[in-house]
C-alpha cells in the first residue's frame, strides 16, 4: 500500500485509524459467526416440529379414514368388530417398514356403537396391545379419535 504524500501530514494516530485493525476484524467475524450458529439453532428446532406436526397431521388423517370406513358398515358388521379390538400396522409409502400402528375399538351401547381410534408411531410396534389401550399417553399417542354411531 502507498502513503499519499497529504497523508504524511496527518498524526500518526489518524493515520492509523484508516482501516480496520485485525482485532476489530476477529470481534465481527466472532459476532457474525455466533449469529449464524442462533440462526441455524432456529432452523433445526423449525424443522424437528414440523416434522413432528406431519406425523400428527396424517396419524389424525388415518384415525379419520378408519372412523369413515366403520361409518360404512352395518350393524351387523359393527357388531361383528365388537369382540376385540383390530390392530394394525401400517406402512403408508411401500418400503417394507410400518410407519405406523392404528387400533381400533368398537364397543356396543345398544343402537350406538362407540368407536375409538388410537394411532402410534412406529416406535411402539413391540408394545402388547393392552398396554397401549391402557396407557395411550405414557406411549405418545398420535391421534385419539373418539365417535359414535348410531343405526
Amino acid at each position: 500500500m502507498r502513503i499519499k504524500k497529504k497523508d504524511l501530514n496527518l498524526p500518526l494516530k489518524e493515520r492509523r485509524r484508516k482501516g480496520f485493525t485485525l482485532m476489530e476484524v476477529v470481534i465481527g467475524i466472532a459476532l457474525i459467526a455466533i449469529a449464524l450458529l442462533g440462526l441455524a439453532q432456529v432452523f433445526t428446532y423449525s424443522v424437528m416440529n414440523n416434522s413432528r406436526s406431519e406425523r400428527m397431521s396424517v396419524a389424525t388423517y388415518l384415525a379419520q379414514q378408519q372412523i369413515d370406513s366403520l361409518r360404512s358398515l352395518t350393524a351387523d358388521e359393527l357388531n361383528a368388530l365388537t369382540a376385540g379390538a383390530i390392530d394394525e400396522q401400517i406402512d403408508l409409502n411401500n418400503d417394507g417398514s410400518y410407519d405406523f400402528r392404528r387400533i381400533t375399538q368398537v364397543q356396543n351401547t345398544g343402537s350406538n356403537w362407540a368407536i375409538r381410534v388410537m394411532v402410534f408411531s412406529a416406535e411402539e410396534m413391540n408394545r402388547s396391545l393392552n398396554s397401549l389401550i391402557q396407557n395411550p399417553r405414557q406411549y405418545r399417542v398420535r391421534a385419539d379419535v373418539n365417535t359414535v354411531i348410531t343405526r
